[in-house]
């Protein structure tokens, strides 16, 4: 199966790109609609300026399955981004804005470079706020080779405007569908209106993608994965995110990873209940009303984790500098 990307015409190019721009000035790609005009140096909530800012670009091997597969997923790990999560375990990038600028031709020859290394896609991770300048990206590496599928790796914080932009680009969504509740998404990620945007956004990514196909190796081509992280004293609201799901979608259609991987990172120490991991106990609740729904769950063993689940985008930092070095 082609790269949706590659059958798209230089009409069709020309026209989304139009609409990009038109959205990111003044800026509403995502719910905040924070209109500032990133091109007169004006930053909203996500502080990204009007350039491309990356912190890692990388094979990636601790994605799910389908994503990973055996070669790695190509991530690029965008900084900056539009939701403030107290736990966020890539906060060195989300909060701290680590990375570097990067020119759209300069992303589009690592694109390339990580289909060289052999990588299953290009995963763009928390590109939501950057998309004027990844979809120019997309275009020119399609122009030179480019032809493994797009994986878009995002919050589920989107909106249904943005993610049209996306509709015959993007082969794979990779959503986060973090909470089922606004008083939960205010406290821990300052988004009271999360939900209502969540769930909008996950029918227009299955509307445009469908359910998960993968090929012969079990390697996803195109489709939707959701990823639901449970949190401590079930702040995350997984019943009501599996009952949300199941009156919308076929169970048969979704495929689900629930994940057990929290981390008290960041800021979330300053939270009551957050201090601490996720209980054997706590996770297997919550991936009862996903597997009794009858959804395709990925589950995690809780005494395989460890840090390998937390980059360190500091020492990543420290690693690209060497690498530089003459």
């Amino acid at each position: 199966m082609p790269p949706s990307y590659s059958l798209l015409t230089d009409f069709d190019w020309d026209a989304r790109l139009a609409a990009a721009d038109a959205l990111a000035a003044p800026c509403r790609l995502c719910p905040r609609v924070c209109a500032v005009d990133r091109r007169a140096g004006k930053t909203g909530f996500c502080g990204a300026p009007a350039e491309l800012v990356i912190s890692s670009i990388f094979p990636h091997h601790g994605e799910e399955p389908p994503i990973s597969g055996t070669g790695g997923s190509g991530t690029v790990f965008f900084s900056h981004c539009t939701l403030g999560c107290c736990f966020c375990q890539n906060f060195q990038i989300s909060h701290g804005g680590e990375g570097r600028p990067y020119s759209v031709d300069e992303l589009a020859d690592r694109m390339l470079w990580l289909q060289e290394q052999g990588c299953h896609n290009v995963n763009l991770v928390t590109p939501d706020h950057f998309v004027p300048w990844i979809l120019r990206a997309i275009r020119v590496a399609s122009t030179r080779g480019l032809e493994i599928p797009i994986v878009y790796n995002c919050s589920g914080y989107e909106t249904v405007e943005a993610l049209a932009l996306l509709r015959g680009i993007v082969d794979i969504y990779l959503p986060d569908m973090k909470y089922g509740a606004g008083g939960p998404a205010q406290e821990l990620s300052r988004a009271a209106d999360y939900v209502t945007h969540n769930q909008a956004a996950v029918r227009e990514m299955f509307r445009q993608v469908g359910p998960l196909r993968t090929d012969r190796n079990g390697i996803a081509t195109r489709g939707m994965l959701i990823r639901h992280l449970v949190l401590p004293e079930d702040r995350a609201g997984s019943e009501v995110v599996a009952g949300f799901l199941s009156r919308t979608f076929d169970p048969a259609d979704i495929t689900i990873g629930v994940m057990a991987q929290y981390r008290p990172l960041h800021r979330a120490l300053e939270h009551g209940g957050m201090a601490r991991q996720v209980t054997p106990d706590e996770y297997e609740r919550a991936c009862r009303p996903f597997e009794d729904a009858g959804f395709n769950v990925l589950v995690q063993e809780l005494p395989q984790l460890n840090e390998a689940y937390v980059i360190d985008f500091a020492e990543r930092k420290h690693e690209r500098l060497r690498e530089a070095e003459p």
